[in-house]
């Protein structure tokens, strides 16, 4: 039964995340090994097609430092989310769930005080998620609820 809430896939092998980020990155197309080199190549990166699509099948678990910022590159996303055991893996899940929720409309907007360079806390932007999600899902928790107002 799917209510329409998008889970937070496992994202533990390598493989995993240059999936989800093909899905993400390019929603309902097939980007070939090829394509994905030339994009990196063009921001600046080195990648050959070859080792890529040996990634999206499982057979490169390891790569170098240098390969993980190819991926970065090619993807827009802080190469970190590449490494084992990533800390930022969350922040680009969140961030990436926003960018959706931001296309179909869902977010029509977002104003931040005091925001620095680097935008929204990965911690702030899952917090608006998570009061989207509860205001689809009938849970109000807007200002009303904040201030012990009753519900009806």
């Amino acid at each position: 039964m799917d209510n329409g809430e998008e889970r937070t896939p496992e994202l533990t092998t390598l493989q995993q995340k240059v999936e989800y980020m093909v899905e993400k990155t390019f929603p309902g197309e097939k980007i070939s090994g090829r394509v994905f080199a030339d994009l990196v190549k063009e921001r600046g990166g080195s990648l050959s097609h070859s080792y890529f699509s040996n990634i999206l099948a499982g057979k490169v678990t390891s790569p170098s430092e240098e390969i993980l910022k190819a991926l970065g590159l090619g993807f827009g996303v802080d190469w970190r989310f590449f490494k084992d055991e990533s800390e930022v893996v969350d922040d680009v899940v969140a961030g990436l769930q926003f960018l959706a929720k931001r296309r179909t409309g869902e977010i029509s907007g977002l104003a931040g005080r005091g925001l620095d360079d680097d935008g929204l806390d990965p911690e702030l932007l899952q917090f608006v998620l998570s009061l989207l999600e509860d205001n689809k899902d009938g849970r109000d928790n807007g200002p009303e609820a904040a201030a012990g107002g009753q519900s009806g």
